[in-house]
């Protein structure tokens, strides 16, 4: 279990940008699941709407072998999916947003699995960097964080999308987020009948529906 946020440093050489040209335009991050990287989610271009520029963050921890990739926290052991972990995945991915936002005048996030979870928690620590989270077969952590009594005021938008037959969460952290979000934030979410944990075609267009409306929010600010 990671104790200290700063033993944790996300690698911007690893980042992959869609464009190197891309001062003043809305910018969404992706962040992959446990045992992926950041070329993973990048297949998902085609399916994101166009204005916006996309990176794509590797997460800071290799899995354990033979496992290959990356991964935002442990989620083996008696300390798996611990929220402090999260927690500290979540700040060091606001300390390289510091740097790599720093021109952009929106800010979304698109995780999967660990990533959508990390993804939350960012919006979580720092509802005035994050405001609009893509939250793919994840879930929020548990515990109570400063600003969270701010969110149910600030209702940042919030998409949820998960599968009838994802088997990979645990209902517990399924249950309580079903809870929580609704609570704190503007929630956009659909359960897909059949779906497991992965992304489907339905899905995805619900995505590029839910970004559009961010990206129209980001262009009349």
């Amino acid at each position: 279990m990671v104790h200290v946020s700063e033993e944790l440093t996300i690698d911007d050489a690893l980042t992959r940008w869609s464009t190197a040209d891309r001062s003043g335009t809305p910018l969404l991050v992706l962040l992959h699941g446990y045992g992926a990287d950041e070329h993973d989610l990048f297949g998902l271009m085609p399916y994101l709407p166009e204005g916006i520029a996309v990176a794509s963050v590797a997460a800071p921890l290799a899995p354990p072998w033979p496992m290959p990739g990356r991964s935002w926290y442990a989620i083996e052991g008696l300390d798996g999916r611990n929220s402090d972990s999260v927690t500290a995945a979540a700040e060091a991915f606001l300390r390289w947003l510091d740097d790599a936002a720093a021109n952009a005048p929106a800010v979304a996030l698109l995780g999967f699995s660990q990533g959508a979870a990390v993804a939350l928690q960012a919006m979580r620590l720092s509802p005035e960097r994050v405001a609009t989270v893509v939250a793919l077969s994840g879930y929020v952590a548990e515990g109570e964080l400063p600003n969270d009594d701010a969110l149910t005021e600030l209702k940042p938008h919030v998409f949820w999308g998960r599968g009838t037959n994802d088997q990979v969460i645990p209902e517990a952290r399924v249950a309580h987020t079903a809870q929580w979000l609704p609570a704190h934030s503007e929630l956009s979410g659909r359960v897909y009948t059949g779906l497991t944990h992965s992304i489907s075609e339905d899905e995805l267009r619900d995505v590029h529906t839910f970004l559009t409306k961010w990206l129209d929010r980001a262009q009349k600010a």
